[in-house]
């Protein structure tokens, strides 16, 4: 159970006096959140019972977060479904409570499809999805560089090569080269605000339909291209860590038909595809080579996979 701040009915109850959303009704503590505190709250208004979720932020310190809230109070404002905090009657939407940042969000009702129950109509609602995400987002008026970015993967896949099989510094070395190459004449390809962590456990779905977007806490500005590739590496890919074209294709469709590609775009597409399986090859590789991680580990070997499979068989945008 992730909740790592216990609250109590006092506790909610101050904090809540600065809303004008109702009474408490109940509260419960969220599984599942890794880096977070959630609860579910329940409050009464006009007899009327609304459900709601509460965060607080247990990582990210009270300075770090406006962006994020900012990102997706603007998102919401455009009819994206994300989680955003609701403002109390002052206009204060990040808040603190047990001396951690707090913020009160609306509750999106869904379900988590599987990774292998993931159909070509589950990966079209998202690339549409993504696609209007990244069109909301053009204006927005705030830049974050991202943690785990560029000058995180040069510096981390040095500090870990003597941890690794000579075929495997060398494949990890030279996708860091061929992302750097592409940095250096990018052309026309298009950065902007990412999600930057759209593995499929952060999407709700009713039915086929994409009911919210969820976890926010990577987004950054970068290439949008690349969030794609997290997106394709991720929601396209087999157990064997081959990528299913049919899902593929469909993701990639969808989300043209919202942001379509640049002529640029198509010549990267087959490099950034490596450089995303590659980011989370790398982020798994790091706990998983730390003997003294408290991290909850996940197999690199997975993402290794998929990005040999992508050298091999380099995918074309449509």
């Amino acid at each position: 159970m992730a909740v790592y701040t216990q609250l109590n009915d006092t506790d909610l109850t101050a904090f809540l006096k600065d809303y004008d959303l109702g009474e408490l009704v109940s509260y419960k503590g969220i599984d599942g959140g890794i880096e977070n505190t959630n609860y579910f709250v329940t409050l009464k208004n006009d007899g009327v019972e609304t459900e709601y979720v509460l965060t607080l932020f247990e990582e990210l310190s009270y300075e770090e977060l406006p962006y994020f809230v900012e990102l997706c109070q603007w998102l919401s404002q455009r009819n994206i479904a994300v989680p955003f905090a609701i403002q109390d009657r002052n206009g204060i939407g990040l808040k603190q409570l047990k001396k951690k940042p707090a913020a009160l969000q609306p509750r999106f009702f869904g379900e988590h499809v599987g990774q292998q129950e993931l159909t070509p109509e589950h990966c079209a609602a998202i690339g549409q999805v993504l696609g209007e995400f990244h069109v909301a987002a053009e204006d927005f008026y705030l830049e974050r560089q991202a943690h785990r970015g560029v000058f995180w993967w040069r510096r981390e896949s040095e500090l870990i090569r003597s941890k690794l099989p000579e075929d495997d510094q060398t494949l990890l070395q030279e996708e860091v080269v061929r992302f750097d190459q592409l940095r250096e004449q990018p052309g026309d390809i298009k950065a902007g605000t990412i999600h930057g962590d759209l593995f499929h456990d952060n999407v709700l779905f009713q039915g086929t339909d994409v009911s919210a977007v969820l976890d926010l806490y990577n987004a950054a500005t970068a290439y949008l291209l690349f969030d794609l590739a997290i997106v394709a590496n991720d929601w396209c890919c087999r157990p064997d860590g081959s990528i299913d074209s049919a899902r593929e294709q469909a993701l990639l469709t969808a989300y043209a038909k919202a942001r379509p590609f640049t002529q640029d775009e198509y010549k990267a597409w087959p490099v950034l595809t490596c450089t995303a399986a590659m980011r989370f090859w790398l982020s798994r590789l790091i706990p998983w080579l730390d003997e003294n991680s408290e991290q909850k580990l996940k197999d690199p070997e997975e993402l290794k996979q998929i990005l040999i499979y992508r050298r091999n068989n380099p995918s074309q945008l449509p």
